[in-house]
C-alpha cells in the first residue's frame, strides 16, 4: 500500500513538473517588458562578465543573450544582455516563416497540405534550406513582413531595435526584401526571439491550437549541436523546443527547455569564429544564474 502511494505521489509530481505546453488557462499574459527582473539581470551580467572573452564580445556588440525563467507560475522573469541589438542570425529566423505559415493557414490563405507539413518539419527540425525556400515562395515576402510587423506581436519593430526578419530565400538568386535598419537578410534580436518563445509557450501565437502545432514542429530537434549538445548531457529528461542557425562566423541558438527541474527560455547570438562552442558553454552558467535568482527570491519570501 505504501509502495503504491509512493508511486502515485511521484507519478503526480512528474506529471505536474512536466505540465503540457502551451501553458493552459492563460487568458492574458504579461508583456516581456513587464517581467524584466533587476535581480536576475544583475546576476546574469555578473556571470557573463566573469568570463573575460565573453565580456569582451559583449562590449563590442558581438554577443547577445536573453533568458526567461518560467519555473514559477505567475512569477516569470526576463533578463538580457545586448538583447535589443539586431544581428545576422542565419537559419534561426526560420521560426518567422513558421509563424507566417500558421497565420496564413489559420486565415485560409494557405492550404495545410501534406507537402506543407513535410516542409515545415524539414525547415525547423533539420533546418533544410530547400524546404525553407519553398515556404518563402509560397508565402511571399509581403506576407512574412506583415506578420512580423503585426501591431499586436511586433516581432519586428524599429523603435525596439528591429527584431525577427526573413527577407531572402535560403538559396542563390531571387528577389530580396532586406530589413530597413541594417539591410540584413535574416535577422534577430535576443529579446524578440525570447518574446516569440514566451508567447508560444503561453499559446498566444495565432491561436492556442496553432501554437501547439508550432511547438510540435520545434520539439526534439534533429540537429544536436550548440545548446542541445550540452542539454543532452545535463538534462536528458527535458523536452527541448529549438531553432538554431550558423553561417560563417555568425552563430545563433534559441530553445525552450521544459523538464521536471528546468523551465526556461534561452537565446544567444554570437558573431565570432568560436560561436558554436561559446553557445555550448553558455548553458551551465545560465542555469547557474537561474538557480541563484530563484534562491534569492525564496530568501526574500522567507524574510
Amino acid at each position: 500500500m505504501k509502495t503504491c502511494s509512493l508511486f502515485m505521489f511521484f507519478t503526480a509530481y512528474i506529471l505536474a513538473a512536466q505540465s503540457p505546453l502551451p501553458i493552459p488557462n492563460v487568458e492574458e499574459i504579461d508583456k516581456l517588458v513587464e517581467i524584466e527582473n533587476l535581480a536576475l539581470q544583475n546576476i546574469l551580467e555578473t556571470e557573463i562578465n566573469s568570463n573575460p572573452i565573453w565580456k569582451g564580445l559583449v562590449a563590442k556588440n558581438l554577443m547577445a543573450i536573453g533568458i526567461v525563467d518560467l519555473s514559477v507560475k505567475n512569477n516569470y522573469k526576463y533578463a538580457g544582455i545586448n538583447d535589443d541589438y539586431m544581428m545576422y542570425a542565419a537559419s534561426l529566423p526560420k521560426i518567422a516563416i513558421l509563424l507566417a505559415a500558421m497565420d496564413a493557414i489559420e486565415k485560409g490563405e494557405l492550404e495545410y497540405t501534406k507537402e506543407i507539413k513535410k516542409d515545415l518539419r524539414l525547415m525547423i527540425s533539420k533546418s533544410n534550406n530547400q524546404a525553407s525556400t519553398r515556404m518563402i515562395d509560397r508565402l511571399g515576402y509581403d506576407k512574412i513582413e506583415s506578420v512580423l510587423r503585426d501591431p499586436v506581436t511586433k516581432f519586428y519593430d524599429e523603435e525596439d531595435g528591429g527584431g525577427l526578419w526573413v527577407g531572402k530565400r535560403y538559396a542563390a538568386g531571387g528577389n530580396t526584401n532586406r530589413e530597413p535598419m541594417k539591410n540584413l537578410s535574416h535577422a534577430a534580436t535576443a529579446k524578440q526571439v525570447c518574446r516569440f518563445y514566451y508567447q508560444l509557450a503561453m499559446g498566444n501565437l495565432v491561436s492556442a491550437e496553432r501554437s501547439k502545432e508550432m511547438l510540435d514542429y520545434m520539439k526534439d530537434p534533429a540537429l544536436h549541436h550548440k545548446f542541445v549538445n550540452t542539454l543532452d548531457k545535463i538534462a536528458p529528461e527535458a523536452t527541448i523546443y529549438r531553432k538554431s542557425g550558423s553561417w560563417k562566423n555568425w552563430h545563433a541558438d534559441s530553445a525552450l527547455v521544459w523538464g521536471p527541474k528546468r523551465k526556461y527560455i534561452i537565446v544567444a547570438l554570437i558573431d565570432n569564429d568560436f560561436g558554436e562552442k561559446i553557445i555550448r558553454d553558455l548553458v551551465v552558467p545560465i542555469e547557474k544564474v537561474l538557480k541563484k535568482s530563484r534562491s534569492l527570491s525564496r530568501q526574500k519570501t522567507k524574510n
